[in-house]
């Protein structure tokens, strides 16, 4: 069996997604900030006439700040009928793994934390951190941008 993936950089590091949670990838565009938002949300954009919860995967991962450049890219996703968006360094390639690549997660490195993290995919010059993109934000995290998305 293969898996198609959306591979995604951040913080120099390798990420895939499952190509049938993502919608589209875009270019930044203009976030308006929302007072009162977790703290790893942007806060909303407009997406061709809807209003789009936009979060940090950079702060939502605990990772270091990085200013966005020319190839920063928001993935807009569905998350149980949520839709967000999740700013990504870059979006560089669309790829098919085979199950045998793929590793499971260490039990080491996993904790409660980082229970979105699905596996390993070991390709010839990297390592693919795989993401089950429906665990990144907890339930209440999806239920505060569902409301923000409404409210704004």
């Amino acid at each position: 069996m293969e898996h198609q993936l959306v591979i995604f950089e951040l913080a120099n590091e390798h990420y895939g997604v499952n190509i049938a949670m993502v919608e589209g990838i875009i270019k930044m565009q203009l976030i308006t900030a929302v007072p009162h938002a977790p703290s790893f949300v942007e806060g909303v954009t407009n997406l061709r006439g809807a209003v789009l919860p936009v979060i940090d995967l950079r702060k939502r991962f605990n990772l270091p700040p990085e200013e966005t450049t020319k190839h920063s890219r928001i993935i807009h996703i569905v998350i149980d009928n949520v839709r967000v968006g999740m700013i990504v360094d870059a979006v560089s390639e669309v790829l098919r793994v085979s199950e045998e690549a793929i590793e499971p997660t260490p039990p080491i490195v996993t904790t409660v934390d980082s229970a979105f993290i699905t596996g390993i995919a070991k390709l010839e010059d990297k390592l693919i951190i795989l993401l089950d993109l429906g665990k990144v934000l907890s339930f209440n995290e999806q239920e505060k941008l569902l409301a923000l998305s409404m409210a704004a």
